[in-house]
């Protein structure tokens, strides 16, 4: 029985609500994660549920894991949901602006007031497992992630939805969602990031990642490497698993059209490889920019095509509305005009490489200035080596809402050190500069660019956050 809605909430505002859910444990804000049973205990995650009645069990869930692609691709599956008239939450991680964001209904973050009624409910159980530790078990108490995700299938059961798409916060196997029991499991990619952590290959990375796989639940798969490919089919089939894969069950076309406009506007084709024969849909819009999405976008559609076998019923009317329709906040986001804003939330090497992709195509003739900034266990120099030849002037920064940066000064090591030894003249011609605050770093950008300028941020999730805060409110 699920935990009923307080009458005298344990928070009288939202204020007192988040300083308890952030004075908790938060890997979001350490690169010093051991990554093992210890640190992210499912039964620790299990027993929060269980004390809030076990709201994931009153949910029709999809469960999306994958290195890059995981975020955009859920919220394209549940903007199609509720295009086809299903009440439809959706949990990502982390946040741009405000917590609220991670837990959405049809579009619409929870409000103030759901934040302060759910982590009231949610305040006496993480408590009776804070007791619990202090009487000597070994773990510890329920962190932030634990918490959040809690408070999302809590709501998602109060609000009755149709549907929940859920994305992983880390890796898949002992992931906190990883508790859940979804209709289907999708993993949209694999490449490298968080290696400390998920391992040192594509394999052992992929392992991870298909830890979400469970016993006879359809998983969709959008990865291409053969080494992680291999050992998702492995789980798959020793689970008993339909497994649906890209360029063997389904495949897509990416064709940019209009490109006097800004961005140009581009459609994708969906093939579904179904019985032996091709049966396409053709140009569909999609309202997110780059040919990396359309890879996304077909992961999206046969999870959908999936669904649409388990009570479901998604036309392709509804994946036509929703994928026109979709929005993702800092994913090639263009946020203003004269200059051209495009907030990108890229933070690892496969992600920028596809955020230089889309800016060739997309933007092929303009001037660049990048703002960049990233976390401490990033491939910092691999990213940098990357962007370099793309810019004009690359300014460098950290986050001031978050400990894990890379300092502005060591990035300008690196970044210079890449200048030496290369014997590139693209390399060369990039002007660096360094700020340690991101509102002096926007502020130097805007001065330095002209209406024609791209003006580019990436590097991380908390950047983009950051500065797309400053923008907006400019």
């Amino acid at each position: 029985m699920l935990s009923p809605q307080p009458q005298n909430p344990v928070f009288q505002d939202r204020d007192e609500a988040l300083a308890f859910l952030f004075g908790r444990l938060d890997y979001e804000r350490t690169c010093d994660i051991k990554y093992c049973p210890e640190s992210f205990k499912l039964d620790r995650m299990r027993s929060l549920l269980e004390q809030l009645g076990n709201p994931d069990q009153a949910l029709r869930i999809v469960h999306v894991a994958g290195t890059k692609g995981k975020g955009s691709t859920a919220t394209m599956i549940a903007a199609v949901l509720q295009a086809a008239g299903y009440r439809t939450g959706l949990y990502t991680s982390p946040h741009l602006d405000r917590v609220e964001e991670r837990a959405a209904i049809d579009g619409k973050p929870c409000s103030e007031r759901d934040i302060v009624e759910l982590l009231s409910i949610i305040h006496d159980a993480v408590k009776n497992l804070d007791y619990e530790v202090t009487l000597g078990e070994r773990m510890r108490g329920p962190t932030f992630f634990e918490i959040t995700t809690a408070m999302a299938f809590l709501h998602f059961a109060h609000q009755q939805v149709d549907a929940a798409v859920v994305e992983v916060g880390l890796g898949g196997r002992l992931d906190s969602t990883n508790v859940c029991n979804p209709l289907v499991s999708v993993i949209t990619s694999i490449s490298f990031d968080h290696t400390k952590q998920l391992g040192e290959t594509l394999a052992e990375i992929a392992f991870e990642k298909a830890g979400i796989i469970k016993p006879g639940v359809p998983v969709i798969c959008g990865v291409t490497n053969p080494d992680a490919r291999d050992v998702i089919r492995k789980m798959a089939a020793e689970k008993r698993c339909q497994l649906t894969e890209i360029d063997r069950n389904f495949s897509v076309r990416y064709q940019l059209d209009d490109q006097t406009q800004s961005p140009p506007s581009a459609t994708i084709s969906f093939c579904d490889h179904a019985n032996g024969s091709a049966n396409w849909m053709e140009n569909m819009s999609i309202g997110l920019i780059g040919s990396h999405q359309a890879s996304n976008a077909a992961v999206a559609i046969a999870t959908l095509k999936q669904l649409d076998g388990q009570d479901f019923s998604v036309s392709e009317s509804a994946i036509r509305n929703g994928l026109t329709n979709v929005r993702c906040p800092a994913r090639f986001e263009v946020v203003s005009s004269e200059p051209t804003v495009i907030i990108d939330a890229a933070h690892n090497v496969a992600s920028i490489e596809a955020f230089i992709d889309t800016l060739e195509t997309h933007f092929p003739t303009q001037p660049r200035i990048l703002i960049f900034a990233t976390s401490r266990d990033k491939d910092a120099p691999g990213m940098l080596q990357r962007l370099l030849p793309h810019f004009q002037q690359i300014i460098l920064t950290r986050y001031s809402e978050n400990p894990r940066f890379v300092t502005p000064s060591e990035l300008f090591e690196i970044s210079t050190k890449i200048q030496d030894e290369s014997k590139s003249p693209a390399f060369q011609k990039t002007e660096i500069s360094m700020y340690e605050q991101p509102e002096m770093a926007l502020k130097h950008a805007l001065e330095e660019a002209s209406k024609q300028t791209n003006l580019c941020i990436a590097g991380s999730s908390f950047i983009a956050g950051e500065i797309r805060r400053l923008v907006l409110k400019a």
